[in-house]
Parts: structure tokens; C-alpha cells; sequence
């Protein structure tokens, strides 16, 4: 459905079927990454820790994973008594089908040097290294990431038991309070790039200084990189299950295949988010000069942007593991007042400032006027949401416990 526009121009055979090509390129890549992520988890984790880890099954341990899924799939499927069965069969998908429709809209390679929309040549016909470049696929891009939310919250109430209920609603709040945060940071890029086109915001990154990591100001790319990390629900964030609390969380009575579905779902989403970090902050399939040389593996032709993305998921692969590693899990009182007291005031603050500085720039206002403009308004919204928190601190203390 998402590459109908594609087809509505061209109804060839040629077209069909290099649609079907990337449908079947994407899938097959998300799921054998998804195998491999975890393999890649669970191999840094053992080396930080000085253990082995896997290592029994295939050469390194690599089929490790293929082996557990063989055995979670012939393990018996349980159903709660007094759980809604439709809803308790649905829950997984909804958790698991948003992490691949989201690579349809992410750049996996082309040619963007020199002003290129990134189309390459493939059976005779120009055509992008993607399912589908909708004029509003970051809005997409948000959608699909909500709903998430919503397998996890039917998950545990479908499950008819009280501990999967607290999960599946610690979850949804989590999860609901940091998209805040995220869609804000993301309207700074928005606003750097000038489009909501996915290809179009990796085609205005031509250079390392118009990543918009720089151009942005770093800030929008960290917060965007911790509200990530909340709504994959990864450690040091991973209240959703927090075993020593919930039993195990939403998911606590599910098994078989159905619960791989929603370990899938999570280690998915982690290459999912870290695709959408690259094309949105680090130019996506755009080089990374090094020396003399613009493009060190342009020897690879059309795959040496696809080569480049691949390179830069990896480094964020391996943060999202370093941060399991060694981060302890927050309070959840922590984790509610660094999304709505720190992130998503800081986050509205900064595209305020990133907006005052385009307008300024456009009707040709004096620089300086505008940061002391700028800090003076920050200066004094910051001292008043201080304020705010000092008040409501000090009418909790005097009301009391309410327990």
C-alpha cells in the first residue's frame, strides 16, 4: 500500500515487480538483523561482563537465536481463561508489524552527492532505495512509532490478569510522555530541512557540517537519542517489564510464539529507531568525508551509501548495548520528571530558539539582538517552571502522603 504511489505512475511489469523486490529485500533484512541483533546484545554484553557468551550454537554462537526461536515456536501457546482472546492474539502484531512498515519510508542507499534526489538504476528504471517517499513521511514515521503503544497496553489488559494491566499502563505512559519530547526535536530538524520527506531531509545533509547533529545544535539529537531509548522501553528505561516489580510486565502471560513476537518487536524497533537517528541527525546513505577523499568507498557504486548507513546503525547498535551494560534502571518518579520537567520544556525551548534564529535571519535582524532576545525570554521560563516545581513541591510535602 505504502509504494502505491510508485505504481499509480508506472503499472508495469518492471515496476511491480522492483516494488516487490524491496518488500522482500526489507523484510528479509529486518528479520535476519533482528536475529543478528540479538546475537550482536547478547556477544557485547558477555565481553563487557568478561563472560563467553553464546557460543554453542553455529560458528561464534550465531545461530543462537535462530535457535531459541525454534524452540519458543514448538513451546505450547497459552491462553488466558478469562482473557479476551481476539484482542490477546491481536496485541503482538501491533507491537511487531510498526517496527518493519517504518523502514518502507528510510533511505537504504542512492546517489545524494552533488544536489541527487538519491535515485539509482535498477532493471533499467530510475528509482530510490526505497519502498516508498511519501511528501509527509516523517508525520509517518511518528504514527507508526504510536503504535506501539497500543500492543502493549491491549497485551496486558487482553490478559485479564491485574500485574500485565499495571505494566501495559506504566508502559503507555511512559511511552506516550517521551513522543512528546521526540516530536519536538524532530520539528527542529524539520525546520533545518525544510521538508517532511525522509529523502529530502538526507538530501540537505550534503556535508559533515549540515548533518543536522551540527546543524541542529547537537541538543535535539540527544533528546531525540534518550526519548528513543524510553519508548523502545531500553535499559536504563525498561520499566515496562522491571521483573523484580511486575512479575514480568505487560507480556507476563504470554508464551510461545506470541511472546517472541514481542521480543522480536524490541530488538526490531532498536535497528528500527537507530535508521531513523542516522537519516534524520547523520545523513543517512550521504558519506562521511575522510581526508582527501569524499566518499572512501565509492568503489561500491549505488551500494556504497547503503554500506555507509549500515556502518552508522552499527555504532548506535552498539550504544543502545553499551547503555544496557552499564546503566542503572531509573525510579519511575525519575523517569516521569526527566520527560515532562527536562525534556520536553528543553526540547520546546530549543526549536523556539532554532526559529527565532531563521526568522532573524530572514528579515535580516541583528544576530546579537536576537540571542540576547532569545536568552533573556529562555532565562525567564526557566526561572518560572523552577518556581513551578518548588511550589508543587512544597504542596505535596505539606498535603502528605496520600496513602
Amino acid at each position: 500500500m505504502l509504494a502505491l504511489d510508485v505504481l499509480l505512475d508506472d503499472l508495469s511489469l518492471r515496476a511491480i515487480l522492483i516494488v516487490i523486490i524491496k518488500v522482500v529485500v526489507i523484510f528479509l533484512v529486518g528479520l535476519i538483523g533482528t536475529m543478528l541483533m540479538v546475537w550482536f546484545e547478547r556477544k557485547v554484553i558477555a565481553f563487557m561482563q568478561n563472560r563467553v557468551g553464546p557460543d554453542k550454537a553455529g560458528p561464534k554462537g550465531l545461530l543462537q537465536t535462530l535457535a531459541d526461536g525454534i524452540k519458543l515456536f514448538f513451546k505450547e501457546d497459552l491462553i488466558p481463561d478469562k482473557g479476551d482472546r481476539f484482542v490477546f492474539k491481536l496485541a503482538p502484531y501491533l507491537a511487531f508489524v510498526p517496527a518493519f512498515l517504518v523502514w518502507s519510508v528510510i533511505p537504504l542507499g542512492g546517489d545524494f552527492s552533488n544536489g541527487k534526489d538519491g535515485t539509482v538504476q535498477i532493471l533499467g528504471r530510475a528509482t530510490k532505495l526505497q519502498l516508498a517517499d511519501p511528501p509527509v513521511g516523517v508525520l509517518l514515521l511518528l504514527a507508526l512509532s504510536s503504535i506501539a503503544v497500543y500492543g502493549i497496553m491491549l497485551a496486558g489488559w487482553s490478559s485479564g490478569s491485574k500485574y500485565p494491566l499495571l505494566g501495559s499502563v506504566r508502559a503507555s505512559a511512559q511511552m506516550v510522555s517521551y513522543e512528546a519530547a521526540l516530536g519536538l526535536s524532530l520539528a527542529s530538524v524539520v525546520l533545518i530541512a525544510g521538508t517532511l520527506s525522509t529523502s529530502g531531509i538526507v538530501a540537505s545533509q550534503t556535508s559533515f557540517t549540515r548533518w543536522h547533529v551540527v546543524a541542529t545544535g547537537v541538543l535535539p539529537f540527544i533528546i531525540f537519542l534518550v526519548a528513543a531509548t524510553a519508548e523502545l522501553n531500553r535499559p536504563p528505561f525498561d520499566l515496562v517489564e522491571a521483573e523484580q516489580e511486575l512479575v514480568g510486565g505487560f507480556n507476563t502471560e504470554y508464551s510461545s510464539i506470541r511472546f517472541a513476537l514481542f521480543f522480536l518487536a524490541e530488538f526490531m524497533n532498536t535497528i528500527t529507531m537507530s535508521g531513523v537517528i542516522v537519516t534524520l541527525f547523520f545523513g543517512g546513505p550521504q558519506p562521511l568525508p575522510i581526508g582527501d577523499y569524499d566518499n572512501v568507498l565509492s568503489f561500491l557504486g549505488p551500494l556504497s551509501g547503503t554500506v555507509w548507513l549500515l556502518l552508522k546503525v552499527l555504532v548506535f547498535l552498539y550504544v543502545y548495548v553499551w547503555f544496557r551494560a552499564t546503566l542503572p534502571r531509573l525510579r519511575y518518579d525519575q523517569l516521569m520528571n526527566l520527560g515532562w520537567k527536562l525534556m520536553i520544556p528543553l526540547s520546546f525551548a530549543w526549536f523556539m530558539l532554532l526559529a527565532a534564529f531563521r526568522i532573524g535571519r530572514d528579515e535580516g535582524w541583528d544576530r546579537w539582538f536576537v540571542v540576547a532576545g532569545s536568552v533573556g525570554v529562555l532565562g525567564i521560563g526557566s526561572s518560572l517552571l523552577q518556581r513551578a516545581g518548588k511550589v508543587s513541591a512544597r504542596n505535596r510535602e505539606r498535603e502528605g502522603a496520600m496513602f
